[in-house]
């Protein structure tokens, strides 16, 4: 009696996910594919989509957000970058007639210390005229998004940053 009522028990958990259609299945895989778009993975969000495709080759709307994720990968890739970076907390960052490089490089290794490695910031300063390079920063901060402490940074050299594919572009406004 008990095996009976543990199989009858687990078959009603089991039966509503077995019971969903291809379809419905393919629909759940691509809000997935949307989600992993939106938090800036078009790997997988590829993997979602193509999923989907497989339960529903005829699903529109994973056909086109597919085709639309190979123009656009590498802006959502740096757009995700840029949100990963942006979410990373600095507890203190001070600095006192730091150049833009020394500046920089500091806050390369606290991101690194405080993402616990999995945010590793690469840094270009293009600045071929040295307009950049004789500036001096100082800043007292506590508690601030990476993202922020960089805006403060370009702020007072009057720099402008620019997110590439695998790099944060530094540059003269």
């Amino acid at each position: 009696m008990t095996k009976i009522l543990t199989l009858a028990v687990a078959f009603a958990l089991v039966s509503p996910v077995l019971a969903q259609s291809p379809t419905r299945q393919a629909e759940s895989l691509y809000q997935k594919g949307l989600a992993a778009e939106k938090a800036g993975d078009p790997a997988a969000a590829r993997n979602f989509y193509t999923e989907a495709l497989k339960l529903d080759p005829k699903n529109p709307n994973a056909t086109y957000s597919l085709g639309q994720l190979k123009l656009n990968a590498p802006a959502i890739a740096t757009k995700g970058r840029e949100a990963k970076f942006g979410a990373v907390v600095i507890p203190v960052f001070q600095l006192d007639q730091a150049t833009l490089q020394e500046a920089l490089t500091g806050l390369v290794v606290i991101v690194e210390k405080e993402s616990k490695g999995e945010v590793t910031p690469n840094f270009v300063i293009e600045d071929p005229k040295a307009l950049l390079a004789g500036q001096k920063i100082s800043l007292n901060l506590k508690n601030m998004p990476a993202k922020a402490v960089l805006r403060y940074l370009t702020d007072q050299t009057g720099a402008k940053v620019r997110y590439d594919e695998h790099a944060v572009v530094i540059s003269p406004r």
